[in-house]
């Protein structure tokens, strides 16, 4: 009997501020490689696009010229762009790529040349526009971040990027977001808020997404300035020493609502519902929570 033997392949790149691994199963070695070539290539892409980082990022044109007049971006930007704009209204402005301001000042985002002070920045998602032939306006000074959201969708460009190309199984990895295809389960761990080199098990992920967002620490503790987590409508720092993670379809999805989840917290599931998706929030003591309150576990690592 012969056995059709599968291979394996994994491979790891730097890229979105993180690493990114990206893992596929194919009986054609050489097919599987030009698949995970090509997805780290599609992410690549992404991060060129949308990083706040890099002054020729699309992100940094539209930061620094969109006040004043159209810009013009590529395909991805604008649907980025769409979708968090979609996500701005249906969560009643919790989540808002503009708290961008709010981190600039904070000194959590380095500050670019032409950066004023926090309060010359005034405007909303809603004061984004975003023109037919794919031109972007803003009606009011703002700044915009897509850290919250431009890594899930890098991952979910991968991923269909592993699915044209033919793949059976696959998994990618960036950092606190993650998404596999296939029929195979994936295991997840989260890192435990107080000791970090300890992990607390997730139920397993197959055919959907994951995002998660963690406080490490007490800002108390620390500078509640250094804080990333800003909600949206109030635009305070979220202090709150938790782990968030979200599981929905696409990773894009989970990563904007791993901010609503630290916001609203159990009171979170009517959105959450909305989208189809499912929140698992990790308390310090090793309690976790799914997002309708059921008590997955209780105790402490050990």
């Amino acid at each position: 009997m012969n056995l059709c033997l599968k291979n394996k392949i994994r491979r790891c790149r730097p890229l979105l501020g993180t690493y990114v691994e990206v893992a596929v199963e194919h009986d054609d070695s050489g097919q599987a490689q030009a698949a995970v070539n090509a997805a780290f290539a599609a992410v690549e892409r992404v991060h060129k696009l949308m990083s706040f980082y890099d002054p020729e990022s699309e992100i940094s044109r539209l930061n620094c010229l969109a006040a004043q007049q159209d810009v013009v971006v590529s395909v991805e930007t604008y649907h980025v762009l769409q979708r968090a704009k979609e996500l701005y209204e249906r969560t009643q402005g919790i989540f808002d790529i503009t708290v961008a301001a709010e981190l600039l000042e904070r000194g959590v985002l380095p500050k670019p040349a032409f950066f004023k002070k926090q309060k010359d920045y005034y405007g909303r998602t809603k004061d984004i526009v975003l023109l037919p032939d794919r031109s972007v306006r803003f009606l009011q000074p703002l700044q915009i971040d897509l850290g919250g959201i431009a890594k899930g969708f890098a991952v979910d460009q991968a991923i269909e990027v592993l699915k044209q190309n033919g793949m059976d199984n696959g998994c990618v990895n960036a950092g606190g977001d993650m998404r596999c295809f296939g029929d195979e389960e994936q295991p997840v761990l989260v890192r435990h808020l107080l000791a970090p080199d300890q992990f607390l098990p997730l139920p397993a992920l197959k055919d959907a997404a994951l995002a998660t967002s963690a406080n490490f620490y007490e800002y108390e503790e620390k500078d509640p300035l250094l804080c990333a987590q800003i909600h949206g409508q109030t635009r305070k720092p979220l202090l709150a020493p938790l782990s968030v993670s979200v599981r929905a379809q696409s990773c894009l999805v989970a990563d904007a609502l791993t901010k609503i989840v630290f916001a609203l917290k159990k009171g979170s599931a009517a959105v959450l519902s909305e989208f189809g998706a499912a929140a698992f929030i990790v308390y310090p003591d090793d309690k976790i929570l799914c997002y309708d309150g059921k008590l997955l576990r209780k105790g402490k690592l050990g």
